[in-house]
C-alpha cells in the first residue's frame, strides 16, 4: 500500500478509536480527574486535531485511483445522501440522544419526526454518508475515510444505546421499545415538512458545495452540470 495511504490509515483508526475510547472506558476516570468542563475541552481537542490529522492525510493521498460504479453508483449515492440529509436535518428536534435538561422527559414521548425511522438518525445520517461515498468506488482514499466514519456512527450509536439505558434507565428502555435502532425507510414520509424540506435543502447545498469545493459534480450536478 502507498505509504500516503497507510499514514491516512492510521489517521482515522486515531480519530475514531479516540472518540470510542474517550467516551467509554476513559470518559468516567476522564472526568473524574478533570471534571466535566475539562473533559469536554479535552475531548474536543483531541478530536479536533485527530479530524485535522485526518484531513490533510486525505488530500496527500492519491485521488480517483479506483475504476468507480459509473451511473447505477451516482444514482445509489444521490438517493442515499438526500435520505441522510433528510435524517440530519430533523435530528436536532427532540432528541433524547443529546445532552439536554429535557432528555429523559423526550425519551418518554411517542416518537415523532425523524425518529419514526430510528432513535439515531444523526448517526444514521453520517453512516449513509458514508456508505453512499463507498458505493461511488472511486478512490482507496474515500473508500478507508467513508468506512471509517461509517464505524464510528453506526457502532457508535449501538454503544451509545447502551450508555444511555445505564444513564436514563427505564426512560431509555421506554424509547428503545418504540423505536428502531435500524431505519425503516417506509416511515420516511411521514416525517414531517420541516425535516423533508430543510434535508432536501440541505443535500442541494451539499452538493453545489462538493462542485464548488472538489471540483467533482456530485448529485443532481452529475445530470444538470
Amino acid at each position: 500500500m502507498d505509504w500516503d495511504l497507510i499514514i491516512l490509515l492510521e489517521a482515522n483508526v486515531a480519530f475514531v478509536g479516540s472518540h470510542f475510547i474517550m467516551s467509554h472506558p476513559l470518559r468516567g476516570p476522564m472526568v473524574r480527574a478533570l471534571g466535566e468542563k475539562g473533559f469536554s475541552l479535552a475531548y474536543t481537542a483531541v478530536s479536533f486535531a485527530t479530524l485535522a490529522w485526518v484531513y490533510f492525510a486525505f488530500t496527500a493521498a492519491p485521488p480517483a485511483d479506483l475504476p468507480g460504479s459509473g451511473e447505477a453508483g451516482w444514482i445509489i449515492a444521490t438517493a442515499l445522501t438526500w435520505v441522510a440529509m433528510v435524517l440530519l436535518a430533523g435530528s436536532f428536534m427532540g432528541n433524547p440522544a443529546l445532552p439536554t435538561p429535557m432528555a429523559e422527559a423526550q425519551a418518554r414521548s411517542q416518537p415523532r419526526g425523524v425518529f419514526r425511522v430510528t432513535r439515531h438518525p444523526m448517526m444514521w445520517a453520517i453512516g449513509l454518508w458514508a456508505i453512499s461515498h463507498m458505493v461511488l468506488f472511486w478512490s482507496i482514499r474515500t473508500m478507508i475515510t467513508a468506512a471509517a466514519m461509517g464505524i464510528l456512527a453506526l457502532v457508535g450509536a449501538r454503544l451509545q444505546d447502551g450508555k444511555k439505558a445505564k444513564q436514563m434507565g427505564e426512560a431509555w428502555a421506554e424509547w428503545s421499545s418504540r423505536t428502531s435502532y435500524w431505519p425503516r425507510f417506509g416511515q420516511l414520509l411521514r416525517v414531517g415538512a420541516v425535516p423533508l424540506v430543510a434535508g432536501t435543502v440541505l443535500w442541494l447545498a451539499g452538493q453545489w458545495l462538493h462542485l464548488w469545493r472538489a471540483g467533482i459534480p456530485a448529485g443532481v450536478w452529475q445530470w444538470i452540470g
